[in-house]
């Protein structure tokens, strides 16, 4: 590993048991948070570990104030690739992004450290890149890159998955013959009421809305939406207002605002603005990320081979008319995820202002970089030094603003 935690023969044994149990092994005892520092708060590594051992899901704690990170442990996992926490905070997901996909399940203290592995499930198909929960807090919903398919596996009690209860095969292909030869699933998303389930189809150019039934657990048939030839939907979010949906396209770098009717479950597109700075070369550039700050005042999305974070402005009438305003370096090399920083415990404000940081998850780089965000113009610039972790590729700021 390239990243600053890199396994000694000494420490082999003890990877070797944190492992098999399931618990995280940490580099540095010296680093948990004391006093003061227990204010600390958490900041949870996705990564492709490779085989690596040791390697997994870093564990880090952000200075409360500066929003710096400091590595503390390592779960060792296999290419823990998204994570995502359940509603309460307490248990911490990750698919492991592997041919024979699984989803994997911790269960985490009240201090945010992890405490138990629960147990894990398979994903229902290849190389699951992206899960997410159910509000109902009953199912989460993986979408599996290579298969082409998006499983619904059912939740027990302690939020341990359980059963896989479906698999959602989609078929076609697009027009790009080396990314686009069959259905390539990337996101699945609940629309805000959970009685939908979104999904992005980077493999034939498609967003789907399907209808969930939560008591059974199923999906059934919905909406399809055709995007641009060759744009290759990647990832997908919500405006606040619930009615405007952005769609990332990964291979044209676009964004593309959808007017969402969520009683019938359609997306309807408006307009289309590139991400990358005008007259830039988006040969080689690939785009990955897009959220929305909480304020709904404007959207960011990542862009590798640029570097870039681009900001753009929701404007009025729910944000349906996005306009690029800047551009901002990552911080580092294939910025694949990015993800808004977390505010201090008892921090005031409105919940755009509460969000001042941005953290970046450098794929290339192995760092997680930080920037500081204006809540006014919506501009991004560095703050402090960025945090190693090889192969880095999501950063999940847990409590609240995640």
């Amino acid at each position: 590993m390239n990243g600053q935690y890199r396994p000694t023969r000494r420490t082999a044994l003890a990877l070797a048991g944190a492992a098999a149990a399931g618990l995280a092994y940490a580099p540095d005892a010296a680093a948990r948070p004391k006093g003061r520092e227990g204010r600390r708060l958490r900041v949870y590594l996705g990564a492709y570990t490779g085989g690596t051992p040791g390697h997994g899901i870093g564990v880090a704690s952000a200075d409360p104030d500066t929003g710096a990170l400091r590595l503390e442990s390592v779960v060792p996992a296999e290419d823990p690739s998204f994570l995502a926490l359940s509603a309460t905070g307490r248990v911490l997901y990750a698919v492991n992004e592997v041919e024979k996909g699984r989803v994997s399940a911790y269960a985490l203290s009240p201090d945010g450290a992890v405490r138990d592995f629960l147990g894990q499930s398979p994903s229902g198909g290849s190389h699951p890149c992206h899960l997410a929960l159910h509000p109902g807090g009953r199912h989460l919903f993986t979408a599996d890159y290579t298969s082409g398919t998006v499983g619904v596996v059912e939740l027990r009690p302690d939020g341990a998955p359980g059963e896989l209860v479906q698999v959602v095969r989609y078929a076609g292909s697009g027009p790009d013959p080396e990314r686009q030869d069959g259905p390539h699933a990337h996101m699945v998303l609940p629309d805000p009421t959970g009685e939908r389930l979104l999904t992005a189809d980077l493999g034939t150019d498609t967003v789907r809305v399907h209808r969930f039934d939560a008591r059974r657990g199923l999906l059934t048939d919905g909406a399809e939406t055709r995007m641009a030839p060759g744009s290759g939907p990647r990832h997908l979010a919500f405006h606040p207002c619930g009615r405007t949906v952005y769609v990332l396209g990964e291979l044209d770098s676009t964004l593309t605002s959808c007017a969402y009717d969520p009683a019938r479950g359609t997306l309807t597109p408006v307009a289309t603005v590139p991400i990358l700075p005008r007259g830039a070369d988006p040969a080689g550039t690939t785009a990955a990320e897009v959220l929305v700050s909480a304020d709904g005042r404007f959207v960011y999305a990542s862009n590798r081979g640029h570097d870039l974070v681009a900001v753009l402005a929701a404007g009025a009438s729910g944000g349906i008319r996005p306009r690029p305003v800047s551009h901002h370096p990552c911080g580092g090399r294939s910025p694949r995820h990015i993800a808004f920083g977390t505010p201090a415990p008892g921090a005031s404000g409105s919940p755009g202002t509460a969000q001042r940081l941005l953290y970046t998850a450098n794929q290339d780089s192995g760092t997680v970089a930080l920037l500081r965000r204006d809540p006014v113009s919506g501009a991004l610039a560095p703050a402090g030094e960025p945090l190693a972790f090889d192969r880095v590729v999501c950063v999940l700021p847990a409590g609240r603003g995640r």
